[in-house]
Order: structure tokens, then C-alpha cells, then sequence
């Protein structure tokens, strides 16, 4: 069963979304812009939202604007608390180092995902419990499948 939240929102365009199933609404740009080779610029989308306590929205990539043409979030996942009202705006990224990336009103720049986040009790102990994994941090899976490095 798929749950759902309400979210009291202002926007010319509300996210939607695409699929059945999908977990991001697209989230379209509300002013035009021109990202030449490796240039940001934030991007309003005319969104504004209420998400109730106890819910966070992250605003991700699109997968299809990454692959086709190099546009990333700068600051991916950009996180949308529940006491935020202003406008949701987008830091696209231009990642291609010889074409320039044209942006108009109306484009899908972005998805909003909405997810239930619990509040963290931060205890402070003298030791944490062991766990499989233990110190090892950055690369410290190898990066081929096996574990080879």
C-alpha cells in the first residue's frame, strides 16, 4: 500500500509525478537560463511548500538531464526542512566541458522527493558497539565486484 502525505503547496506548477511508483515528482524551472560549460546558476522553480513535522523533501537529479547533457545539482541531495516556506530553488551544475545547456520556463530540472524522517536521541557513550564493517571508510570496498581494488 503506497502512503501518502499532504503537503500545502503554492506553486504555478505543482511537482507531479511521472510514473506509478515513482519516488520523485519532477520539479519544473520557473525562469530561463543559459549554463554555459561548467557554470551554475540557481534556479527558481515557483514552488513553495508546507511539509508537515517529522518530513524532510530532498531535491535530486534527473537522471535523463545527467546522462544526456551533464546537468547535476551542485548540492545533491538539497534538503527542504519542515519549517521552510520560501521558494524551492535548484543550484544546476553544466558538467559538459564543450556545450552550453539552455533552461525555459516550464522544464523539468529537478525531482522532490518527500520522506518521513525520524528525530535523533544523540547519546553520549564512552564506546560505540562493534559492527562488521568497523572503522573502514572511504574506498575501503574496492570498487571492483568482489571487493578487489
Amino acid at each position: 500500500m503506497i502512503q501518502t502525505v499532504d503537503v500545502p503547496i503554492i506553486a504555478e506548477h505543482v511537482p507531479v509525478y511521472a510514473h506509478p511508483g515513482d519516488a520523485g515528482a519532477d520539479l519544473v524551472a520557473a525562469e530561463a537560463a543559459r549554463l554555459e560549460p561548467g557554470q551554475r546558476a540557481l534556479i527558481g522553480t515557483g514552488v513553495r511548500i508546507a511539509l508537515p513535522d517529522g518530513h524532510v523533501a530532498f531535491v535530486v537529479p534527473r537522471s535523463g538531464l545527467a546522462t544526456k547533457h551533464g546537468i547535476t545539482i551542485v548540492n545533491s541531495p538539497g534538503t527542504v526542512d519542515a519549517g521552510y516556506r520560501g521558494e524551492i530553488k535548484v543550484t544546476l551544475l553544466n558538467t559538459d566541458s564543450e556545450a552550453a545547456f539552455d533552461i525555459a520556463p516550464g522544464d523539468r530540472i529537478a525531482q522532490l522527493i518527500v520522506m518521513p524522517v525520524p528525530r535523533a536521541n544523540f547519546i553520549p557513550v564512552e564506546e560505540l558497539p562493534g559492527s562488521v564493517r568497523g572503522e573502514g571508510g572511504f574506498g575501503s570496498t574496492g570498487y571492483q565486484a568482489g571487493g578487489a581494488s
